[in-house]
């Protein structure tokens, strides 16, 4: 028995089977190449991790998709946050912050940024807004008045009849030449209309004119004992005078807030987001609301001198703007600073203003005069 294991012993020694060392234990038998091989054990368990490696990356992808399952996970019955509303509530955060990167405008180099209003502007902050556009403008235009030339009520209710669809210069350049004639309403209710249609005719539409001014004027011959009426319900029933008419003249002859809304008014209280209303009386509702009644008529003065000599209707002067900062619109016009200084008009571009007699305050800021009708 003992000859036998001692031959087993030999024969595996040979094939390269472990041997047993001095110390009486197995020692690895080496390959053909001389390397140790490994024990039966070590290369089964070298075997089981190989094939366990695919399982594992079998399942970090999966984690991916327990993490999409998370994402879309529905929200519970109980209305409770679920995982997924969590995850959407942190993506969003990036998100809320680029829309407030976004909402300041770029500027050209040497030019300030310029914020954009949010969209989601609270009234609050609207009227906040436009409580200090108004209050920029009030420091810009110290002067700002009525461009239209008159001495008393008839004369500007008159004078702002004829102002439709010409400037307040050329009625200013025309009335004069009416006002020598016809002073007062009984002399211009008795006028030839030939004669009236000729001295209108600069301002354009002037057979329409003339009817409405002799219109007018009989009217106040009749109803009103020649006198022009201080009150808006009365205004407006007189031949030729809209609500515009009527608050020009309640505002300037009678010194009772109205806003004025005209052409330019319009135009800058959209370019505002003041309101999106287009239709006068809408507008005129909307904006008055954001300001106290006491402010309304050198509100309108405000806004009417600056569409006219900066925030023009084509091509706005943005880069001499000194509301930018708080214009939505900001860029739709020249934004480079020397060139839109050359877009300014009137006194802000050195030229004549649209008065032949402007107040005192207008020519102690540097505003010119313009000239009579037919000079140079």
């Amino acid at each position: 028995m003992t000859a036998t294991k001692t031959a087993s012993k030999k024969a595996v020694s040979k094939k390269g089977a472990p041997v047993e060392d001095v110390s009486g234990k197995a020692a690895p038998a080496r390959s053909a190449t001389g390397k140790r091989a490994a024990s039966p054990a070590a290369a089964a368990k070298k075997s089981v991790s190989k094939k366990a490696a695919p399982a594992k990356a079998v399942a970090k992808k999966a984690a991916p998709a327990k993490v999409a399952a998370k994402r879309t996970a529905p929200a519970s019955s109980d209305g409770t946050k679920t995982t997924a509303t969590k995850t959407a509530a942190k993506k969003s955060a990036p998100a809320k912050a680029a829309a407030k990167k976004t909402a300041v405008k770029k500027a050209p180099p040497g030019q300030p940024s310029v914020a954009e209003p949010p969209r989601d502007e609270s009234h609050t902050a609207l009227v906040r807004r436009a409580r200090r556009i108004n209050r920029e403008l009030a420091e810009v235009y110290p002067y700002a008045h009525p461009e239209l030339d008159f001495q008393n009520p008839f004369q500007l209710i008159v004078a702002t009849v004829l102002s439709a669809q010409t400037t307040d210069l050329r009625v200013n350049q025309t009335t004069p030449a009416l006002f020598a004639k016809y002073p007062t309403p009984e002399d211009l209710a008795e006028a030839n209309a030939e004669e009236v249609e000729e001295i209108l005719r600069p301002t354009g539409f002037f057979r329409a004119k003339t009817k409405s001014v002799i219109g007018l004027s009989k009217a106040l011959r009749d109803d009103f004992g020649g006198e022009v009426p201080g009150r808006l319900e009365d205004l407006v029933k007189l031949p030729g005078v809209g609500r515009k008419t009527a608050f020009v003249v309640l505002g300037n002859a009678f010194g009772r807030p109205g806003i004025t809304v005209d052409t330019h008014f319009q135009r800058l209280v959209r370019r505002w987001k003041w309101t999106e209303q287009t239709e006068p009386d809408k507008i005129e509702a909307a904006v008055g609301a954001l300001f106290p009644k006491s402010e309304w008529t050198m509100l309108s003065h405000h806004v009417i001198f600056h569409g006219r000599r900066i925030c023009h209707a084509r091509k706005p002067a943005c880069g001499a703007c000194p509301v930018a900062p708080l214009c939505p619109a900001y860029g739709e016009g020249e934004t480079d600073p020397e060139k839109a200084r050359k877009l300014l008009k009137y006194e802000k571009g050195g030229f004549p203003g649209q008065r032949l007699n402007p107040p005192q305050s207008y020519l102690d800021a540097g505003g010119i005069p313009a000239p009579p009708l037919g000079a140079g």
